[in-house]
């Protein structure tokens, strides 16, 4: 199993940064990726960025291309938000892949482990 614990959340103006952080404990020598997915008010939760847990190759939802950045050292993995918007208030989740999945990491049925979210509010 591999347990991750989300922080780095809170309250920011529009055009602010936070950087969320995912520590991930256990069998992380299993793991095939990383990634962030976000659950906005009245909506279904959506990817935002994957990150291989051997290799540089990373993803992103279009909706955050070129303003977040997700970055990874050892068994910590950064959600670096910049530019942020008020579309972007959500619950942030960290996920990890225990499998290889032959896609390319951006749906959630591609994950195994799920951190229990961590809250960001971007007020305009």
């Amino acid at each position: 199993q591999v347990q991750l614990v989300e922080s780095g959340g809170g309250l920011v103006q529009a055009g602010g940064s936070l950087r969320l952080s995912c520590s991930a404990s256990g069998r992380t020598f299993s793991l095939f990726a990383m990634g962030w997915f976000r659950r906005a008010p009245g909506k279904e939760r959506e990817f935002v960025a994957a990150i291989r847990w051997s290799g540089p190759r990373t993803d992103y939802a279009d909706s955050v291309k070129g303003r977040f950045t997700i970055s990874k050292d050892r068994t910590l993995v950064y959600l670096q938000m910049n530019s942020l918007k008020p579309d972007d208030t959500a619950v942030y989740y960290c996920a990890a892949a225990r499998a290889y999945s032959g896609g390319d990491y951006t749906r959630e049925y591609e994950y195994n482990s799920w951190g229990q979210g961590t809250q960001v509010t971007v007020s305009s």
